[in-house]
This record gives structure tokens, sequence and C-alpha cells, in this order.
């Protein structure tokens, strides 16, 4: 019997899989297609990425360096507030990469990853867990001492098992141009119902153009819309749904969730790459596969170091659907040089922040 079963590979399960593998635990994780594809999310991230990768991967998955954002209420030819540091704020990294070599760094460290594998049912007992598996040689069944459902905004590990879901879904679209563009300024535009669209340059490897909103009929038209402002046609369009606010648990008795599965995102971005992994890592040092108990330690401790920024974030993104005339009050009181992590919310109220504004 495995000590764990992780359903999703992910950032967030490849993750998880590769710490208790490097613990010694029996640990294998099944991703239903390739690693990393389809690509349904943007390679915008805080440098804060790279303590999570191998640091030779470094080179090979960065693409492009970011200082700072520009922030419109109109389209692309309108006025903008421009937020920067002296140094990065952030990068832009090889998406589908960044989780081939997540999922590289954890068989390495001993976890098995077994591509192309759906998990089709699950069946949680007393003192194990058991999952069937449907793969290139049929419908396999495992068992192990717990589960962990890293299987994103949709869960079927979450369903199987009754938990809640998030409180809201989003829907994303993104889509690409091939012009190589160095910028080191991405754009965000406040156009789209309660939430952003953007526009990330990615060096050599093109521009990313995105938005995300409550799911309608028209999302497609509005991204259409908003990349013809641009005067471009994006091409290798992706889409998919982004997990807004974690539901009020997140395990049972041997079963618990993980990163998008969980809603451990960031509800001002949506981005949940580094939310993911850190509530991973927190996973890995507290949760013990023969002790049920532990689940609830994990529960406490994720929500501890999450939890607030989570509810900040939650205000930040209230402020997009503010009117107009009080968004550019606001956005004209933190104007220009700031001391704000991307991943973080509550450094608005840092000493870096409080610092950067006094020296304007």
């Amino acid at each position: 019997m495995h000590d764990f079963l992780v359903v999703g590979a992910g950032p967030a399960g490849s993750r998880f899989a590769r710490r208790v593998a490097e613990q010694g635990r029996d640990v294998v994780a099944f991703e239903q297609g390739e690693i990393g594809k389809p690509l349904a999310c943007s390679g915008h991230v805080s440098t804060d990425i790279w303590s999570f990768v191998p640091e030779e991967a470094k080179p090979r998955l960065k693409q492009n360096e970011i200082r700072g954002a520009r922030f419109h209420t109109g389209g692309p030819k309108s006025d903008a507030h421009r937020f920067y540091k002296q140094g990065p704020v952030s990068n832009v990294i090889d998406r589908v990469g960044l989780d081939k070599t997540l999922a590289d760094a954890a068989r390495e460290a001993g976890a098995e990853i077994r591509e192309n594998h759906t998990v089709v049912g699950l069946d949680e007992r007393r003192d194990w867990v058991r999952v069937r598996v449907r793969g290139p040689d049929g419908v396999e069944t495992h068992r192990g001492r717990m589960v962990v459902g890293c299987d994103g905004p949709q869960s079927r590990v979450r369903n199987a098992v009754g938990l809640p879901d998030p409180e809201e879904l989003l829907h994303g679209v993104l889509g690409f141009t091939d012009d190589p563009d160095n910028e080191e300024f991405v754009d965000v535009h406040l156009t789209v119902p309660r939430f952003f669209a953007w526009r990330i340059p990615r060096g050599e490897a093109g521009v990313e153009y995105g938005l995300a909103t409550p799911p309608s009929d028209d999302v497609s038209e509005r991204f259409e819309e908003f990349v013809s402002g641009y005067g471009v046609e994006t091409h290798r369009r992706c889409s998919g749904l982004i997990p807004i606010g974690p539901p009020d648990r997140t395990h049972t008795g041997r079963v618990f969730l993980l990163g998008d599965a969980a809603g451990q995102n960031k509800p001002f971005t949506g981005g949940g790459i580094l939310y993911g992994m850190t509530a991973a890592d927190i996973a890995a040092s507290v949760v013990d596969p023969g002790e049920p108990s532990t689940l609830e330690e994990y529960e406490r401790a994720w929500r501890a170091e999450l939890e607030s920024d989570i509810a900040l974030g939650h205000l930040v993104r209230a402020g997009y659907s503010l009117p107009e005339q009080v968004q550019e009050v606001g956005m004209e009181l933190f104007e220009g040089e700031i001391g704000v992590h991307m991943d973080r919310p509550s450094t608005l109220f840092s000493r870096e922040q409080l610092r950067a504004m006094l020296s304007r």
C-alpha cells in the first residue's frame, strides 16, 4: 500500500510528491494527460518561484523580467498609472516547462509520476483509500493511506468525497503572439466585469494576452475586443476555470486538497502557483499518512499562512468594480515606486511600501 496517492501532477501535486518522497514516503502521482498540457495558466509569477525550482533550471525557464505594471481604466490607448520597483518585481516563465521541471524533480526524489492516467473512482475507508485509474493498459486499482486531490478547479477528488466547492469560478482566456517583446512592464486593464484583462511581454517567446471574468456567453467576444484594441491576432488560444475563495474545509478523514482544488489562489490575480506550492510544503511537513488527525493540523497551518492575504486579496479585487473616478483616485495615491510583494497584499502595510511612498 502506498503512503500517498496524488491526483494531479501540476505545481502543487508535483511539489508535494517531491517533498514527501525526500522523506522516504511511498508516493505515486497520476496525471490525466501529458505533464503541463494543455496550457491553461499564465506564466507571470513572483521571483519567489525560484526557491521551488532546481537552480539549474532557471536559465531555461526564465523568459523575461518585469519591473512594474501599467494600470488602465480603459483600453490600450487610455492613460495609465505606473507602479514599479527599481529591481524585478516578477518574472515571466515557460509555464509548460515549469510543470515538467517540477515533475522531474519529484521523480528524482523517488516519487512515481504516471502520465496519461485518469482517476475515475475513489473509495474512502477508515484505514485506507482506494482509487480506480484508467491508463493506457486499462483500469487499475491502487490503495493508499491517503489521497491528495491536486486535480484543479473542478476536482473529481473533491466531488467524490463531498468536500465543498471554492466560493467562485472565473473563466480565463489566453492568447499569444510570437513577436519578441522584452519590455519590463505588464499592462492591466480594468475593463471586464469583476476582474481584469492583461498584456504580458514574454521576451523572445512573444506576448501573452488574457482576461478573466465570471462565466458568461460573451467571454470570447470580450477577448476578441480586447486584443483587437492592440491591433493583434493571437494564436495558441486556450481557456480554463480559475477558483476564487477556498471552501470552508479542505480535508476529510484520509483525503485532502491542494492548489486549485482547494481554492488556494490569489483573489486579486487568480494565480495559484506559489500559494499551492506553499500549501504543499506545509502539508509535507505536518501530514503523517498513518495519523489522519494530522490533516486538522494541515488545515490550520495552511490557513494561518495564507488566509489573511487571501482575505486582503478579496478587498483588492473589489476595487476592480468601483466607479472609474474612485479607481483613478486610489491609483493616484499609490502610483510610482512601490514596496509591495505581488503575492502578498499584506505588504501594502509594510515598511518597504511606506518607505517607497515617503520617498516620492
